[in-house]
């Protein structure tokens, strides 16, 4: 008797646990009351934690406008939760309903839409290097039988192994993946590594936080074009509706050129001039 118990207590947990993320995101939210963010711990300056162990960056700040956005059209009040994510977690706990959205600074690829989806674009940039200032490397070319690292699972990552794999490195680069950017820029601090590669926006952060910024150069064309944007449950699209309908609204009023200002203006964390094909492109995808 206590086994056939045991058998129903599971079926019934089981069942409650499927019945929770058959909903979609937003009923989801409004049973539990929680909103939950995936958002990564030093990709600044879109997610990391500042001086005060305080998570901070654009990203962050866009998802706040999404939590208040979530409380006025639910008309309740609504937690707002920060969990870690990383290049190698962020789209399966997306994927299982542990993230209600990632909110940090991920490439938006065909190949990830097979798992997850994602909202309009936020940002564009590229995969390029980090050397030392004192370094011979100057381009892609000049990395062969070096130490590269680049973070597991990023396109940043696919991009080295391609490289080498067309024979463009040759011979090939020796690539070492980290699960975060912190300690990849670690690691090329200590002389562990030749070159860093992940997206020249994250770079310029790592370079700008360290103590001794001149120490390290950015070089190379983009090796890849990156757009970024948020991840969602794949077709889950009450709520990516949703969230695009934020981005378009935060477009139109201001809001998301003032954060940009913030955090990648003149006087910001990172100073990436907005570029006039970003313009454009925010302005279209902000449609009627």
């Amino acid at each position: 008797m206590r086994k056939v118990l045991v058998i129903f207590s599971f079926v019934v947990f089981c069942f409650s646990f499927s019945a929770l993320y058959a909903d979609d995101t937003m009923e989801k939210i409004q049973k539990t009351g929680r909103f939950v963010v995936g958002a990564r711990d030093a990709a600044i300056p879109f997610a990391y934690f500042d001086e005060n162990n305080e998570r901070v960056g654009f990203s962050i700040d866009v998802a706040k406008e999404f939590h208040k956005a979530l409380e006025k059209e639910l008309g309740q009040d609504i937690k707002l939760i920060f969990k870690t994510s990383t290049p190698k977690t962020r789209i399966p706990l997306v994927a299982n309903g542990t993230f209600d959205i990632e909110c940090g600074s991920t490439t938006h690829t065909v190949a990830r839409e097979d798992t997850v989806d994602f909202s309009i674009t936020i940002f564009l940039t590229g995969t390029q290097l980090l050397v030392r200032k004192e370094s011979a490397i100057g381009s892609v070319k000049d990395l062969s039988g070096k130490k590269v690292g680049a973070a597991q699972g990023s396109t940043n990552e696919k991009a080295i192994r391609n490289l080498n794999e067309r024979g463009v490195i040759d011979p090939p680069a020796r690539l070492i993946v980290f699960q975060e950017h912190s300690r990849g820029f670690l690691a090329l601090q200590q002389g562990m590594l030749d070159a860093y590669c992940t997206d020249g926006i994250l770079l310029s952060g790592m370079r700008a936080k360290a103590a001794r910024p001149d120490d390290f150069v950015l070089i190379g064309d983009l090796l890849t074009y990156d757009p970024y944007a948020y991840i969602v449950r794949e077709n889950d699209s009450n709520f990516l509706d949703f969230i695009n309908a934020q981005i378009i609204q935060m477009v139109k009023d201001g809001r998301f050129f003032r954060l940009y200002e913030k955090w990648f203006g003149p006087n910001g964390v990172v100073p990436y001039p907005l570029t006039k094909e970003f313009q454009i492109l925010m302005d279209l995808q902000a449609w009627p």
